[in-house]
């Protein structure tokens, strides 16, 4: 069983940045494929960036270049820099974890961009 809890979400202004961290159950982390989604009222859940085991990462086309997804596989945890927020990134980040072909979710963090 795998277990992800996600934290540092918030409020933040346009153009701000917010660093989200999720820590996973230490059982084999590095061997995890790591990401973050993201579903925001009225949407879909999204994709918006995940690494690999092997720290190949991935982005939507909506949020290259201003996120940065990492991992540390000494802390068991991912983490997604979001600079130049914007208000349409207004959502619910949910981390996620894929081990032997089976998917795990957090319960999510808040992420709110107004001024």
């Amino acid at each position: 069983q795998v277990q992800l809890v996600e934290s540092g979400g918030g409020l933040v202004q346009p153009g701000g940045s917010l660093r989200l961290s999720c820590a996973a159950s230490p059982n084999r982390f590095s061997s995890y494929i790591m990401g973050w989604y993201r579903q925001a009222p009225g949407r879909q859940r999204e994709l918006v960036a995940d690494i690999t085991s092997t720290d190949t990462p991935d982005y939507a086309d909506s949020v290259r270049g201003r996120f940065t997804v990492s991992r540390d596989n000494t802390k068991n945890t991912v983490y997604l820099l979001m600079n130049s927020l914007k208000s349409e990134d207004t959502a619910v980040y949910y981390c996620y974890a894929v081990v032997s072909g089976i998917s795990y979710w957090g319960q999510g963090t808040q992420v709110n961009v107004s001024s």
